[in-house]
C-alpha cells in the first residue's frame, strides 16, 4: 500500500481472528497498520498485534533497507497496537520511545517499565522534526483511550488519526463500501465518545489533510470530505440516513406479524427506506449500527417474566451504553395478561438525552384485533407525517396552521437565481396580518438571496425544528450563495408548487410566499408575501433563537484566549482592541455582535 515517497506501509493483515475485541464478528479479518517515516531520522508509528511480531518485524526491516529506526512513536495502548513495543525496544536499543504521559504509565503497567530513560513525552502542540518532515502532535483523550495522541506530518499532509476513521476487515479483501463496517466499528467502539472526537475534529478543521493513516482499515486520500462528514454526523448522533428502523423480539410470532404490518404500511406512507431486525437472530453490533444511522426507531417486544424479552433488554443496554441520543421512539408491546413492555423500555432509556416519543403506541394482547391494528395504523401516519407532507398526492397544501410555527425562530429562506438553488438562515419571519394571510420576510442587503428573491419575487421559507444541527447553520448561514452552491451533494431535491426547494428534514414545515410588497429599511430589505402554499411536516417544536445559543451553537474555545468573540457562530478574534469594521470570516457578521471574552 503506497503513503507517500517517504511513508512505508508496514502492517499486517489477520484472518486467524473470529471475534474483534472479543464480541464484533469480522468475517473478513482484521487489518492492523503500523508506518515508517524515512527521513534524516526515522520514526515508526505503532507497532501491532502479538500474533504478528515477526511479519512485522520483517516488514519494518525490508521498509528500513539497513537503517535504524529512531523513534517509535506510540499512538494508542491497546494491545493489538502496542503489544510489540517491548519487542521493537530491544530489537533496536537505541531508538526511543515518543508518547504521551499517560501511555507511559499504561506501558509500565502491560510491559513493567515506562523506559525512563529512553522515553519523550509529548502533548497537545509539540512537535517533533525528523529533517523536512516535522510531527506534531494532537491530543486525541478518550478516542477512544485516555492517552490516545494522533499525529501530523505537515510535509506530505498525512494526519495518523489512531483508531479514529478506522473500520473491520483486512487490507487484503476488496470492500466498496467503506462506511459499512467503518460504521459498525465506530459506533460499536468509539460511539460513546462522541463529544470527544467532536474536538478532535475542529482540531483536524485547522489542519490542510491531504492523506488519514488509520490503525485499521485502508489508508484514506483523494476528497476526504465524505470521510469527515459521515464522522461528524455519527459524533454528533445525527441522522444519516433518512428512513425508519424496526427492532423486534417475537416468541410466538404475533409481535412479528405487527411489526410486518406496520413496516407495509410505513412503506406505502411513503418511508424511504424500512429496515426490519430480528434481535434474536441478527448480530447485535449491526442493529446498534442502524439504531444510531436512522433517526426514528420502532422497539417491538413482549412482557417476559415481568420484564421484556431479553434479546430487548440487551439491545437498549448497547444503545444507552453508547450515548444514545437525538431519536424519535415508537413503541410496540405485547403482553397476555400484564403487558408493561412499554414502561420498562422507557425507564431504561431514561439517561438517553433527546428522546421523543411518539403519541401512538401499540398494546398487542397476545394476537392482533381490530383494536390493535387500528393503533398500528394511527403510529404509521404519526411516524410518516412529514412523508406524507413531502408527496403531492397526499399532502395539505393548505394547512394554515404553518402559521403556527412562526415565532422568534430560525429558518432557512430557499430561493432560486435561474441556475441553482440558494439557501440562508433568517430570524425575522412575522405574520402582519391574516385577512388576507400576509407573512414579512426581512434580509440583509448584503445577502445574495436578497439580490435573488428581489428579482425573482418568491421564496420559501422553512421552518427549522430543534433537532436541526449545527451544520445547517454552517451550510445556509457561514457562506454565500454566490459563490457556493448550498444543496451540493443532495441526493434528492423536493420542490413545492412553485419550483422552489423546501427542506426534507430539520424542520416542521414549510411556506411558499409570493412578494407583493417590498419595504426598504436601509441595510435591510422587507418582503411584504401572500401564501402560495404551506404543509405541515411534523409537530417537532420550531428552533428559537434562545434554544440554538443554548443548545445547538458550540460553545467557543476561549480558555487561555484574549479578546473577541463573535455571539453567532463563536468565531474568536485575539487581540486587545477589536477593529470597528470587523467582519467574522465564518458568519458575515459585524463588530456588534461580538463580546470581549470573559
Amino acid at each position: 500500500m503506497f503513503v507517500s515517497n517517504d511513508i512505508k506501509y508496514i502492517g499486517v493483515n489477520d484472518h486467524q481472528i473470529d471475534l474483534f475485541e472479543g464480541q464484533y464478528v469480522v468475517p473478513n479479518g482484521m487489518a492492523y497498520n503500523s508506518y515508517v517515516i524515512l527521513d534524516e531520522k526515522t520514526a515508526v508509528m505503532d507497532t501491532v498485534d502479538k500474533n504478528f511480531t515477526h511479519e512485522w518485524l520483517d516488514n519494518l526491516e525490508q521498509a528500513l533497507d539497513g537503517r535504524k529506526p529512531d523513534y517509535l512513536v506510540v499512538q494508542h495502548m491497546e494491545p493489538d497496537h502496542s503489544a510489540n513495543i517491548e519487542n521493537f525496544m530491544r530489537a533496536y536499543p537505541d531508538a526511543k520511545i515518543v508518547s504521551s504521559q499517560k501511555a507511559f504509565t499504561m506501558m509500565k503497567n502491560f510491559f513493567g517499565t515506562d523506559y525512563e530513560d529512553r522515553r519523550i513525552v509529548v502533548a497537545e502542540g509539540d512537535s517533533l522534526e525528523l529533517g523536512s518532515h516535522v510531527l506534531s502532535f494532537v491530543a486525541a483523550p478518550m478516542v477512544h483511550w485516555p492517552e490516545v495522541i494522533m499525529t501530523y506530518d505537515s510535509k506530505d499532509k498525512v494526519l495518523f488519526s489512531a483508531d479514529g476513521f478506522g473500520k473491520f476487515g483486512a487490507l487484503d479483501v476488496e470492500e466498496d463500501d467503506w462506511a459499512c463496517e467503518a460504521r459498525r466499528y465506530y459506533i460499536g467502539i468509539v460511539g460513546k465518545y462522541g463529544a470527544q472526537v467532536q474536538a478532535v475534529l475542529k482540531k483536524a478543521a485547522n489542519l490542510e489533510i491531504a492523506t488519514i493513516c488509520p490503525l485499521h482499515g485502508p489508508v484514506l486520500t483523494g476528497d476526504l470530505s465524505e470521510y469527515l462528514k459521515l464522522y461528524d454526523i455519527w459524533s454528533s448522533y445525527g441522522v444519516e440516513t433518512d428512513g425508519i428502523a424496526i427492532f423486534y423480539t417475537s416468541v410466538y410470532g404475533h409481535t412479528k406479524a405487527a411489526v410486518e404490518i406496520l413496516a407495509e404500511k410505513l412503506k406505502n406512507n411513503g418511508c424511504p427506506k424500512v429496515v426490519v431486525n430480528d434481535l434474536a437472530r441478527e448480530d447485535m453490533a449491526e442493529c446498534v449500527e442502524d439504531a444510531f444511522r436512522y433517526g426514528r426507531i420502532v422497539l417491538a417486544t413482549t412482557t417476559y417474566n415481568a420484564d421484556i424479552f431479553p434479546f430487548m433488554r440487551e439491545f437498549i443496554e448497547h444503545l444507552t451504553e453508547r450515548g444514545f441520543k437525538n431519536k424519535t421512539i415508537a413503541l410496540i408491546e405485547n403482553g397476555s395478561w400484564a403487558p408493561q413492555a412499554i414502561k420498562t423500555m422507557k425507564a431504561m432509556l431514561e439517561k438517553s438525552q433527546n428522546i421523543t416519543y411518539c403519541d401512538n403506541n401499540v398494546k398487542i394482547m397476545s394476537a392482533l384485533n381490530e383494536d390493535s391494528k387500528t393503533q398500528i395504523d394511527e403510529l404509521a401516519k404519526e411516524l410518516c407525517q412529514d412523508y406524507l407532507a413531502r408527496k403531492e398526492d397526499t399532502a395539505n397544501k393548505n394547512d394554515l396552521t404553518a402559521l403556527f410555527n412562526i415565532g422568534y425562530g430560525l429558518y432557512v429562506v430557499t430561493s432560486n437565481d435561474g441556475k441553482k438553488d440558494n439557501g440562508l438562515i433568517v430570524n425575522t419571519v412575522t405574520q402582519v396580518t391574516n385577512t388576507p394571510n400576509r407573512i414579512a420576510v426581512t434580509i440583509n442587503k448584503q445577502n445574495y438571496s436578497h439580490h435573488v428573491i428581489k428579482q425573482t419575487g418568491v421564496m420559501n421559507v422553512n421552518c427549522l425544528s430543534e433537532e436541526a444541527p449545527f451544520s445547517v447553520f454552517e451550510n445556509f448561514g457561514f457562506q454565500s450563495g454566490r459563490t457556493v452552491d448550498k444543496f451540493a451533494g443532495e441526493e434528492e431535491l423536493l420542490r413545492s408548487d412553485n419550483g422552489l426547494v423546501f427542506m426534507s428534514k430539520y424542520i416542521n414545515s414549510f411556506m411558499s410566499l409570493k412578494v407583493e410588497d417590498y419595504v426598504d429599511l436601509d441595510t435591510h430589505g422587507m418582503f411584504i408575501c401572500s401564501i402560495t402554499e404551506a404543509r405541515v411536516l411534523s409537530d417537532k417544536k420550531t428552533m428559537t433563537y434562545t434554544y440554538y445559543q443554548d443548545k445547538v451553537k458550540p460553545k467557543p474555545e476561549t480558555e487561555g484566549k484574549k479578546g473577541w468573540v463573535c455571539k453567532v457562530c463563536g468565531y474568536v478574534y485575539e487581540g486587545d482592541e477589536l477593529p470597528d469594521d470587523i467582519v467574522c470570516p465564518l458568519c458575515k457578521h459585524g463588530a456588534a455582535d461580538f463580546e470581549p471574552i470573559g
